[in-house]
């Protein structure tokens, strides 16, 4: 059967990583009209701005991560991201601020208590797949790369390089689909999954590419020995003795995708802007002229010609 390329692409944004980077990155003197800092606010609007000015998406979805310590992932292991520290409350508040945009600029907004921004786009994904679309996923995190299929694309923003399912080998060393078995094997940090120990990043891409999977090697342990591969009979012991810990790992850095979407519109299609609620957000969070019009102009709301000293 051939396979042709989907109709549209459906844009999914992990929102969380441009808001903690603009959180970062911005000066802290922006604040809103109760005097709370704005910065992450005015930074992610810009950056979304970009991306629906130069992009103009008729199906988009924004994943916002809820589930920083409720996830289903701490259930299963306590010490899931236990490194880090608990966003402080003048961010958890931009967070709100973020979402409110969004919907109010007619866009799907995906957040849960259980399931991480990384599950709601592999299932959002998952979902628009059955109504033709392609993925593009607007993210640098390299655990959303087991998601790409053969149109699917995956787009690092700020840097502006973009890849498919056969460039993530050239990136990583593993194929997409084995993404989620190389991270259980050589760990993420930044998740604080240690990875079976003893075994790196070079390590586990020889692995994978040697038996294809987690479940191949763990089945053919006997073999590892013998693999050109510096340290192979200690690699095949701690294998044999953290058996059971990989196959945790694995349930940890593999994204869901039956996260329940229940307020998404079919096919992520963009909504209608809510123009009292968008003029209201710009006031609360004292955006400039020239954000302001052009958060009306994405929004579809007509604005009259720019003066010549309004600025963002």
């Amino acid at each position: 059967m051939s396979t042709a390329p989907a109709s549209a692409p459906l844009y999914l944004v992990d929102a969380s990583l441009y808001v903690f980077r603009a959180w970062h990155s911005m000066p802290d003197e922006f604040q809103d009209s109760q005097g709370w800092p704005v910065n992450a606010v005015h930074g992610f609007a810009r950056f979304l701005l970009d991306l629906l000015e130069r992009e103009r998406p008729r199906h988009i979805a924004v994943a916002f991560d809820e589930a920083l310590d409720s996830c289903f992932r701490h259930r299963i292991y306590p010490a899931y991201k236990a490194n880090r520290d608990p966003a402080p409350d003048e961010l958890r508040r931009q967070f709100a601020h973020c979402k409110a945009l969004c919907a109010a600029l007619g866009l799907d907004v995906l957040a849960d208590r259980e399931y991480e921004a990384d599950d709601l786009i592999g299932t959002a994904l998952h979902a628009g797949r059955g109504h033709g679309l392609r993925g593009v996923i607007v993210s640098a995190d390299k655990d959303l790369s087991q998601l790409l299929l053969e149109h699917d694309e995956q787009w690092d923003y700020a840097r502006n390089q973009r890849w498919g399912a056969a460039g993530v080998k050239a990136r990583h060393g593993v194929h997409a689909h084995q993404i989620a078995d190389y991270l259980a094997l050589c760990g993420d940090a930044v998740d604080n999954i240690p990875g079976v120990s003893g075994i790196g990043t070079k390590s586990a891409a020889v692995l994978l590419s040697h038996f294809g999977s987690l479940d191949a090697l763990l089945e053919r342990i006997d073999e590892v020995p013998f693999l050109r591969l510096r340290g192979a009979a200690t690699m095949a012991a701690r294998l044999r003795e953290q058996r059971e810990l990989a196959l945790l790992f694995r349930q940890l850095t593999t994204i869901a995708v039956d996260a329940p979407l229940a307020t998404a519109r079919p096919g992520f299609t963009r909504g209608n802007a809510d123009a009292d609620m968008l003029g209201g957000l710009c006031d609360a969070l004292r955006f400039g002229p020239m954000t302001r019009r052009r958060l009306l102009s994405a929004a579809g709301i007509e604005t009259s010609s720019p003066s010549a000293n309004e600025f963002a």
